[in-house]
């Protein structure tokens, strides 16, 4: 019989503090209420200390979400424990984590105090912490890198104050899966009462080992990964939830663990939170990327006709990954399109459905064949854009050999429109230079990437832009069928994002 291992999600809140990578409170909801239906154990919300912004997240997925824990981040201060309390409230199944950095680095340039004054920082959060709820993780950020013997006394003290999770971070990704697993079981060995809780792992991924040290500290001990969809996260990221789900899944028979998550979910949630971010998930990544199920090589194409266990561990169908057919056009009804988005993975309300069977039917005239990927791609720019103040609702552009090229635009700011034209080197910086002149602003434009959501002349183009200013950075995402348009409107949704970052700023600094 396998043992369950509670999977811990952080996408909201690690996740989102990758560079680039904000959402808005109507996404975390509906993130959450996607995390909920895969069954993840525990979604951390968010930092409600950080703004007034977090805080409301987190108090919103508090009340929306039933089953899973709804857990918040805070640091050992009494006013971040009563905050966070404040907004796990509402939720039927809450969880403070509260943390402290404990390495010798940390305590003497960072926090600025001696190894006893943590101590007793300590004793002090955690036992406030409980004052609140039954359920509280203690974590010692940069644990890897913490003296042991001085470890060992801070597990212990977390124990004693009433933590029933202890979380001991790879936070700087430095750790060997050998080291790391050797850890959690010297501290669950050599640690008073470490037999009646929880430990987990939650580590990143500098050195590329975020996933292998998670499923170490498994065999050391752990019974909690701390994981986010894609491997969002600080820096490199931290370990991909969907590979955790499925290592777990396919080598029971080396390890005895498994997960409750339903892994036919996870290309939904995968592609959910790229559109969210505006992070485009590589061809090659395990598990939810394009081409992890693809076979070009002959040798290989052989073997899967013969027998698709020759070059596959797992199917496409287990985590949720269907082919792409040919099967929808412009004579395509409601009821066939309403059918093909939930082989998608789509419930979409009326209004939504209503909306994105109009952009099919309008794609389909204009593209002779629509993959499933079109599907998606046009389902998800929809979303992506739905909460966005400010939307291009009409851009007219004249290129070619003879310059300088121009760029007629139409936006929708606040509700309210406008409209200009600018002239650029070439269509595309035509037509940033009048959505600027529109939406002035001090940004600069770090990525313009373009791709084609499927093969063939008349592909939809998926844009993504990342602009950064004053030390904040966006990415936003678009598709249609024309690039400039795609690129239009993916610059103005950077910008609406960008806007509402400066706007809703960030005051605390969480742990990784």
């Amino acid at each position: 019989m396998t043992q369950a291992i509670c999977i811990f999600d952080t996408t909201m809140r690690d996740g989102e503090q990758s560079p680039g990578a904000s959402m808005t409170h109507n996404e975390k909801i509906e993130l959450a209420k996607v995390l909920e239906d895969m069954r993840v154990d525990v979604i951390e919300a968010g930092f409600p200390i950080a703004s007034q912004g977090d805080f409301e997240a987190v108090h919103a997925i508090a009340k929306t979400v039933k089953s899973s824990v709804v857990c918040g981040l805070s640091r050992a201060g009494t006013t971040d424990i009563e905050r966070c309390a404040e907004a796990i409230k509402p939720a039927p199944r809450q969880r403070i984590h509260t943390f402290i950095s404990t390495s010798p680095i940390h305590m003497k340039h960072k926090l600025q105090m001696e190894p006893q004054a943590v101590l007793e920082a300590i004793h002090a959060s955690v036992s406030l912490a409980r004052n609140h709820t039954d359920d509280v993780e203690w974590s010692a950020e940069d644990a890897t890198r913490t003296e042991r013997e001085f470890l060992l006394r801070a597990v212990e003290i977390a124990i004693r104050a009433g933590a029933t999770t202890i979380n001991l971070p790879d936070t700087v990704g430095y750790s060997f899966p050998n080291e790391y697993g050797a850890l959690f079981a010297d501290v669950i060995a050599r640690v008073p009462g470490a037999d009646q809780v929880i430990f987990s792992a939650h580590c990143h991924n500098d050195l590329g080992l975020a996933v292998a040290n998670s499923l170490a500290a498994v065999q050391g001990g752990a019974r909690q990964i701390e994981c986010a969809i894609n491997g969002l996260g600080e820096r490199a990221g931290n370990a991909a939830l969907e590979e955790i789900v499925m290592a777990l899944r396919v080598r029971g028979d080396g390890m005895p663990y498994s997960s409750r998550v339903d892994a036919t979910r996870l290309l939904m949630a995968s592609k959910m939170v790229s559109r969210i971010t505006g992070f485009p998930v590589q061809y090659n990544k395990a598990i939810v990327g394009k081409n992890a199920f693809a076979h070009e090589s002959g040798i290989h194409q052989d073997g899967m006709l013969k027998h698709a266990q020759t070059y596959e561990i797992m199917r496409p169908e287990d985590v949720g990954q269907g082919s792409t057919n040919l099967v929808m056009g412009k004579h395509s009804g409601r009821h066939a399109f309403k059918d093909k988005l939930h082989d998608l993975g789509y419930e979409l309300s009326d209004n939504a459905f209503q909306d994105a069977f109009g952009r099919f039917k309008a794609l389909a005239d204009r593209k002779k064949h629509v993959y499933d990927d079109d599907i998606i791609a046009l389902v998800d720019d929809a979303a992506a854009h739905l909460d966005e103040t400010i939307k291009v609702v009409r851009l007219r552009v004249v290129a070619g050999t003879d310059g300088p090229q121009t760029a007629e635009i139409d936006l929708e700011i606040d509700g309210k429109p406008v409209w200009t034209t600018q002239r650029g080197n070439g269509p595309v910086d035509a037509v940033f230079n009048a959505i600027s002149a529109l939406v002035p602003h001090h940004a600069t434009l770090d990525l313009y990437q373009v791709h084609a959501v499927t093969e063939g002349t008349d592909a939809q183009a998926e844009v993504s832009v990342r602009l950064s200013e004053h030390g904040r950075m966006v990415t936003a995402r678009s598709a249609d069928a024309d690039t400039l348009v795609a690129s239009a409107k993916a610059y103005a949704s950077a910008l609406a994002r960008l806007r509402a970052k400066r706007e809703r700023g960030v005051d605390a600094q969480a742990a990784g």
